[in-house]
């Protein structure tokens, strides 16, 4: 089995009249995004989008590409 890739994820808290919680977004997979009450859960459910988003990536021939250095934490 190989090690799973890893991408830089994005959270963002979501407006009120957008439900509130927190949304996470994957930067080098378009399309890629979760949410969650709390960033803690958007992050954890993420990594099921993202596996879902390589697996269709995989069926559909489309690159799945190297996970990105260029965000900075802090």
């Amino acid at each position: 089995m190989t090690r799973p890739l890893r991408f830089s994820v994005v959270v963002s808290p979501l407006a009120p009249e957008d439900g509130g919680g927190f949304l996470a977004t994957v930067p080098d997979l378009p399309g890629c995004m979760s949410d969650g009450e709390t960033p803690q859960q958007a992050i954890s459910n993420v990594q099921d989008a993202i596996e879902s988003w390589i697996e269709a990536a995989h069926e559909t021939g489309r690159p799945i590409p190297q996970p990105s250095r260029h965000l900075n934490a802090g």
